[in-house]
């Protein structure tokens, strides 16, 4: 026990050393860092349990606190670790289940797909919070953003093609473009650190034979009846003005990038035993980052249409291959 609450306290430090360092440096190497600031928190959860990420995540809080202040140290907490211990919690969460017919009972995990709707939940709220701290009413907020873009943008963006930096119509138009889209943009960076780290550490753990759930079959995740009623919801929302507007943009970010794993869970599925699959996903992959939005949309489509049109069961009617087994030590 007290070497595993070393072992969470160390991990605790390398969070709040990490954050630190995302705050320096140039642009990418800082979202990166800030990228993989809740890692060493997820790592404490999925290999030593839940208890220790809270440890891990108090330890990396309060060296954040005495280095950048209680404010700091509150955001910090807020948006990195509290998700962290959160999911951590839920990705451990079991019960004893004896399926229909069954001798014996079986011990049955949270399902993958609740967790990334909880992240994709998390990732709305954290950017709301983000906003708020920015502006308390809406044209604050817009005032506020507006600030920090255009002081990000005369930073680390290029001169214009004739050598010429940006003038003031110009960085007018381009924080007026980033504004709109900032809310849905930020709760998809949110959302892929949640589920990335949890990803990461969990294949980490694995690999180290630590992790304390057997590993799931990711591609077989679906979410419950009714989320897309959260989408449209969250699309109706983003069509508002003022804040309301802003709420529904963050959460339709959020469950559009859900909607595009779930698209991508179906995609890995419906391929296996495919002589043609690692060609087919390397190309959907870098289709993705190539056209990223347009083909984003068509694998959500994807993700969308698994319940009523049960891809799944359409593609393996007798029931799927089973699924690679995940590599360990």
């Amino acid at each position: 026990m007290r070497n595993q609450l070393l072992i969470a306290v160390l991990l605790g430090l390398v969070s709040a050393v990490v954050f630190a360092s995302a705050t320096t440096g140039p642009m990418l190497m800082r979202y990166v860092l800030f990228l993989l600031t809740s890692l060493p928190i997820f790592l404490a959860g999925l290999g030593w349990g839940w208890r220790f990420a809270a440890v891990a995540g108090l330890a990396s809080v309060g060296i954040v606190a005495a280095i950048g202040g209680l404010q700091v140290a509150g955001i910090y907490g807020l948006t990195q670790i509290l998700p962290a211990v959160v999911l951590t919690y839920l990705a451990l969460l079991n019960r004893p289940y004896q399926p229909e017919g069954a001798e014996t009972a079986i011990t049955e995990y949270y399902p993958v797909g609740r967790l990334v709707l909880w992240a994709a939940v998390m990732a709305g709220t954290i950017t709301l919070l983000v906003l708020l701290i920015i502006g308390q009413d809406f044209e604050e907020l817009r005032t506020g953003l507006k600030q920090y873009l255009s002081e990000a943008i005369k930073t680390n963006m290029p001169p214009t093609a004739s050598g010429t930096p940006l003038d003031d119509q110009q960085l007018e138009t381009m924080t007026n473009i980033m504004v709109a889209v900032m809310p849905a943009a930020s709760a998809v960076s949110w959302l892929t650190a949640l589920v990335f780290n949890l990803w990461l550490a969990g294949r980490i753990t694995l690999a180290a034979g630590q992790l304390q759930r057997p590993w799931p079959d990711i591609s077989a995740m679906e979410f419950p009846p009714g989320t897309a009623l959260m989408l449209l919801a969250a699309m109706l929302g983003a069509g508002a003005k003022g804040i309301a507007g802003a709420v529904g943009t963050s959460f339709l970010g959020a469950f559009f990038l859900a909607y595009v794993f779930a698209g991508l869970a179906v995609i890995h599925y419906v391929t296996r035993a495919k002589p043609w699959r690692p060609f087919g996903l390397w190309v959907l992959y870098i289709g993705l980052l190539v056209v990223a939005v347009w083909i984003a949309v068509l694998i959500a489509l994807v993700g969308l249409a698994e319940r009523p049109l049960r891809l799944r069961e359409r593609a393996f009617p007798s029931g799927p291959p089973p699924p690679p087994a995940p590599v360990s030590t």
